[in-house]
């Protein structure tokens, strides 16, 4: 003979049913920028002993649509060019840009860009010098970049400028202003997230840079770290448990209306290490 159900237990069961029923549909939900940011990382952070095509098949496996890698004319290459384009278009995962850094060959980065069907070339502008003219390299760099961004016109390429840690463009309105003297439709920026943190708050970068805003590098920095054990030692913690507050850097990102690719430049590894950069990833863009 059936026991009589208590109210209480059919109040569990139903509740657990419920949930059951719409769990796949909360998952298919997922967070705020889920549609709207494409996760990736550097190349050179997928340190499995794989084939190029078997690496990029790993980052699909892990959740992450694209990859960077550094171009044929940085210090330090990652990869033949041929052959991850081949990969890339045997596995889906996108090459969306290359990593030029502080190369002069940028109208050559440019060409590679265009040969992988990427987007964007990510360049760095000189730190400026000691001795000399602060003012004469800030316009020998504008010009630079003004002649290589007409190139990058004709080839549909955007010249991304990174904000790193040289001694210029430390502060959002100096970024946007250099941007804007140059006034190009593809010269915009390439924000790293966790460069900032240094001299002030992410989310006042992304309120000051706004749409000058085309893709974003993710990093975490600590700087209670940086301030006792040094200053690069202000990276090394997971992303999401540093001074960035994440919250309100997706609250900015929100109000740009936000869309394009997030790439973690952050400590690679193999299979376990680079889930947690995109479980990581995941929690802070809310994706």
């Amino acid at each position: 003979m059936n026991k009589p159900i208590s109210r209480r237990t059919f109040l569990r069961t139903s509740m657990t049913a419920a949930a059951t029923a719409l769990a796949p549909w909360t998952a298919a939900q997922g967070g705020e920028f889920s549609d709207r940011i494409k996760k990736a990382v550097k190349y050179h952070m997928i340190e499995e002993d794989l084939s190029v095509e078997d690496k990029l098949k790993l980052l699909r496996d892990l959740g992450f649509q694209g990859v960077e890698p550094r171009s044929s004319f940085h210090n330090r290459i990652d990869v033949d060019a041929k052959v991850l384009a081949a990969a890339s278009e045997k596995t889906g995962i996108a090459v969306h840009g290359v990593v030029n850094s502080s190369s002069r060959k940028l109208r050559e980065a440019i060409d590679e860009a265009k040969f992988y069907g990427a987007t964007s070339v990510l360049t760095t502008i000189p730190g400026m010098p000691k001795s000399g003219s602060y003012l004469e390299n800030y316009r020998e760099s504008q010009e630079f970049l003004r002649k290589a961004a007409d190139h990058a016109e004709k080839q549909e390429i955007y010249i991304l400028i990174e904000n790193v840690w040289a001694s210029c463009l430390i502060e959002p309105l100096s970024m946007a202003r250099f941007i804007d003297e140059i006034d190009s439709p593809f010269l915009k920026v390439y924000f790293d997230v966790g460069n900032v943190v240094r001299w002030g708050w992410p989310h006042n970068w992304v309120e000051v840079l706004g749409k000058r805003i085309v893709k974003l590098d993710i990093k975490e920095y600590n700087l209670d770290i940086a301030m006792n054990e040094g200053m690069r030692k202000g990276f090394g913690v997971p992303i999401g448990e540093g001074s960035v507050e994440w919250d309100k850097v997706r609250q900015e990102l929100a109000k740009i209306d936000y869309s394009g690719w997030a790439t973690a430049e952050v400590a690679g590894g193999d299979r376990n290490r680079l889930a947690d950069v995109a479980a990581q990833m995941n929690k802070v863009l809310d994706l």
